[in-house]
């Protein structure tokens, strides 16, 4: 007689899909997801932003992290224009701290996340991955439409009603905005606490050719701001300003 025994593999983890822009917001987001125990396939977009050095950043973190595909998905926005990213419009530049959140700025991409999100629920359905994780916030931000829980919960509800999983399945799809309540501030905390390597991200909109950031945009404002509100030195490397 023969005895059987029966191993145990460690049970599969979820697949999500994340939007990872090469930022600090969308980095933090990576390192949470994997932290949570997700089997992460990343995407980014080359859409003709004139702050193309975050695709190289991108890059960088999908491979530090190991995630498990990272593709990058190329559309040209500059065929529409209408923002400072994507057309000859000049980025603003040292705007008061307090009008950053007031008003929708020039930087809005129109309908950006929109089209995004939209990439990301395809390749979730072809991957079975019922998680999509996005890095919007609505604390401190740049005013965008796009980054309010509104639109989180809204694109949500129509992600279920449009996909073959969803309608078929009942497997519902989770739009995940784990940073949307966070303060700059304590997104950064979390991502110190996770070990990201924030000098590996590219915040700004409107960097020299050699990827060095502005440090008077209105993202490099909010993220300056943050490490100096989270008592930490921002490792990125900034116009006028020593390697550190």
């Amino acid at each position: 007689m023969t005895e059987s025994s029966t191993s145990t593999s460690a049970p599969a983890r979820p697949r999500a899909v994340l939007l990872l822009s090469g930022g600090l917001d969308s980095s933090t987001l990576l390192a949470l997801a994997i932290r949570d125990g997700f089997e992460v396939y990343a995407m980014s977009f080359r859409y003709g932003q004139r702050h193309a050095h975050e695709i190289a950043a991108a890059k960088r973190i999908a491979e530090s992290y190991g995630v498990a595909a990272h593709v990058i998905v190329d559309i040209d926005l500059r065929i529409f224009g209408g923002s400072a990213l994507t057309a000859d419009i000049a980025v603003p530049k040292d705007r008061m701290t307090a009008d950053l959140s007031s008003g929708i700025p020039i930087t809005y991409v129109p309908a950006r996340n929109t089209i995004f999100l939209s990439y990301a629920l395809a390749w979730a359905e072809v991957l079975g991955a019922r998680d999509i994780f996005i890095g919007v916030n609505a604390v401190d931000y740049s005013g965008y439409p796009d980054c309010r829980p509104e639109y989180v919960s809204a694109y949500e509800r129509l992600a279920n009603l449009a996909t073959k999983a969803a309608v078929e399945e009942l497997s519902r799809i989770r739009i995940r905005a784990p940073l949307l309540d966070l303060t700059k501030a304590e997104i950064i905390t979390l991502g110190a606490s996770l070990d990201v390597d924030y000098g590996m991200t590219m915040s700004c909109y409107d960097p020299t050719a050699d990827g060095v950031a502005c440090g008077r945009c209105d993202s490099c404002q909010l993220r300056l701001k943050g490490f100096a509100d989270a008592g930490r030195r921002d490792p990125a490397r900034y116009v006028g300003v020593e390697a550190r």
